[in-house]
């Protein structure tokens, strides 16, 4: 090292020093703890979803239009992988993801679920996983890696495979659970109490378990299983996310939608699923705004995991993987009360860079992830 370089060394060593006095991290970010940002969701619209139909076509996403204007937009995102698990399972390690069409096992690298409940000490209550890609996407959940694995998982909700047509004519056959009086619901928690801890269950996952059961009934009453049509797999899992944040109130949540893949073999029906998740989206943003808590402490970030091709099929669809740049990039938008406002970033970011991004922003390390942080996202 010249002594040129030496000074150089010195002189930003002292910077960074002096930044971290100041209550800076060394990238520039306030340290989690004096941030607003408690809870953050994501909402991956994956199936495939162009920016086209989305930013280019502000009518089919009022919703998003909104939370864009309260945020910070990147249309310039990169993206990883062909693949729809891959690319998904991408956001959430940090690292490009290659998985074959039907993959359907657990990958090798942590997960932002791992990594929050590990560094955090999070209970499996405080992070949730909704889909409606049914067992692959649940695969994220957790990974294979011998530091984490099943006992840093989140907890995952099929929103289709729990509330599917089957499930509804179980329940037209057999009725619908009753409601249970508080006497009776004494004596189920005082049972569960006397043996929660009997298999390596603690008692604060018990209680979880108990309440995961509650949340499940009482959407029964909500009319979950009801909807149907065109998107109905993702307007589940959105309403259930919905319901997840007003009863758990998480510190992480995240949708992986995937209805979107009809576009190829249907245009139509690709933009009404484009439209019915902006819908369902806006009611979820509409509950968290209409609670106190829940509006000051949490942040959103909005991802497609690709997008599509530029021109139509044969079939009057939308394939993906021509290697345009309607496939390879999409719009990005993050939203919260430590996040600009109004703002348009269009260097180049990647999906990957999700998961550092949410780790930093929550005060975890994201250690074995190859993205970065989102440029000028903060305050």
């Amino acid at each position: 090292m010249t002594r040129l370089d030496r000074r150089k060394f010195l002189a930003s060593a002292a910077l960074g020093a002096a930044a971290v006095g100041l209550g800076q991290s060394v990238h520039g970010w306030p340290p989690a703890s004096v941030r607003k940002t408690k809870r953050i969701l994501v909402v991956s619209f994956s199936g495939g979803v162009r920016s086209r139909e989305t930013f280019g076509t502000p009518a089919n996403v009022p919703n998003l239009m909104r939370l864009a204007a309260e945020g910070v937009t990147y249309p310039r995102t990169r993206v990883s992988n062909l693949g729809h698990f891959g690319a998904t399972l991408s956001i959430f390690t940090g690292i490009s993801e290659a998985r074959g069409i039907r993959d359907n096992t657990r990958g090798t690298d942590p997960t932002l679920f791992e990594y929050l409940r590990k560094d955090l000490g999070l209970s499996s209550g405080d992070v949730w996983l909704s889909t409606s890609g049914g067992a692959q996407e649940s695969n994220i959940s957790y990974s294979l890696h011998p530091e984490f694995g099943a006992r840093y998982g989140a907890n995952s909700v099929d929103g289709d495979g729990i509330f599917n047509a089957e499930f509804k004519s179980v329940l037209d056959a057999y009725g619908r659970p009753r409601e249970m009086s508080p006497e009776e619901t004494a004596l189920l928690e005082r049972m569960r109490s006397s043996i929660g801890g009997g298999q390596g269950e603690s008692a604060e996952e018990a209680q979880t378990a108990a309440r995961i059961e509650r949340f499940l009934l009482d959407e029964l009453k909500r009319g979950t299983q009801d909807l149907n049509g065109i998107g109905a797999s993702d307007a589940k899992a959105l309403k259930v996310a919905r319901n997840l944040m007003a009863v758990f109130r998480p510190r992480f949540l995240s949708v992986v939608l995937r209805d979107a893949d009809v576009a190829h073999s249907s245009f139509n029906n690709y933009v009404q699923v484009i439209r019915r998740n902006d819908q369902m989206l806006g009611e979820l943003l509409e509950a968290l705004r209409r609670d106190r808590e829940l509006a000051e402490s949490t942040s959103i970030l909005v991802v497609p995991e690709f997008g599509r091709d530029a021109d139509l099929n044969s079939r009057r669809g939308l394939d993906h993987g021509d290697g345009s740049d309607d496939f390879k990039y999409v719009t990005m938008v993050c939203a919260g009360p430590d996040i600009r406002r109004g703002e348009v970033v269009n260097e180049d970011v990647r999906t990957i860079d999700v998961c550092p991004t949410v780790c930093d922003l929550l005060g975890a390390e994201a250690r074995y992830a190859r993205g970065g942080r989102l440029p000028r996202l903060l305050v």
